[in-house]
């Protein structure tokens, strides 16, 4: 979630854009992968459980590549056949499914670790190793399946739509707000382009976006908005700077470079996941 101060965001080679990127291509590969949701949702809702595992099949496989070049040996087999697990039991059994494939994933990777140099030889930084897997697994997949299941539920391509509709309109106001108006800085020690400017735009442009799918889409009380919109862009928010602090520590600055002008999957992924559990939360609770 762009939420720039103009002093830390530089200029972009490619396009001399003010926000650090190439804003053509970044325009254009949003709009097609918009068109591309809103027709699954609108014709072929289910597919988006298919749409979701791949995208996370990708996202897995930047992960651990990142991991891996980082000097952390993660599990990656284990970590994706587990990951497509996680996602899809949790069509048939919710989110009891959700957890027993957790679980099991988790502990084959257990054993992977413990056993992957052979009996003969003690596995290497195991704890730690071991402690990433899991943080990917429950980061990754986990939060993912909360996007899936909605699309299940009553209304449920409304209620994935304002997943996307609120999560982009908090991206454009708070790249909006951030490259006009930003001059404080948020986190700069985390992610020097996030301002404060950045996130009233955020919280603006979300909020309103919430209330409208609410009232239009979901077709419920707009005051649920009023909760859905500064939850969720305050969850997006943070983990976008979850992500920014886990590609500081691996000295990167994408996880891919998959979609041009974005970066790879799951760098458009990082403010998805919380606000994934946030909309079927509150809108489970309320709506």
């Amino acid at each position: 979630m762009p939420t720039q101060t103009p002093a830390a965001s530089g200029s972009d080679s490619a396009s001399g854009s003010k926000a650090g990127r190439n804003l053509p291509a970044a325009i254009g590969v949003g709009l097609a992968l918009g068109v591309g949701i809103i027709a699954i949702l609108l014709f072929a809702p289910k597919v988006w459980y298919g749409i979701i595992a791949v995208a996370f099949a990708i996202a897995i496989w930047e992960v651990t590549k990142r991991l891996r070049d980082g000097g952390y040996d993660v599990p990656f087999v284990p970590m994706l056949v587990g990951g497509q697990a996680i996602i899809w039991s949790s069509w048939p059994w919710g989110q009891a499914g959700v957890l027993v494939a957790f679980v099991t994933t988790v502990l084959v990777c257990m054993v992977w670790k413990l056993l992957g140099q052979g009996i003969s030889n003690a596995p290497e930084n195991y704890l730690r190793d071991l402690a990433v897997a899991v943080f990917v697994l429950a980061w990754l997949p986990v939060l993912a399946t909360f996007g899936a299941s909605m699309v299940l539920q009553d209304n449920g391509a409304a209620r994935v739509a304002t997943l996307m509709v609120v999560v982009v309109c908090s991206d454009v106001g708070g790249f909006a707000a951030g490259v006009l108006f930003g001059k404080h800085p948020m986190a700069p020690a985390i992610s020097p382009k996030k301002s404060w400017e950045g996130l009233g735009g955020s919280l603006l442009v979300g909020t309103i976006g919430a209330v409208g799918c609410v009232y239009f889409l979901v077709d419920d009380h707009w005051w649920i908005g009023l909760i859905l919109g500064p939850v969720l862009v305050v969850c997006a928010t943070l983990g976008d700077l979850v992500e920014s602090q886990v590609k500081r520590d691996l000295g990167i600055k994408d996880m891919g470079s998959l979609l041009p002008g974005h970066g790879g999957i799951m760098d458009r992924l990082d403010s998805l996941l919380p606000s994934a559990f946030v909309v079927w939360a509150v809108l489970s609770a309320l709506a």
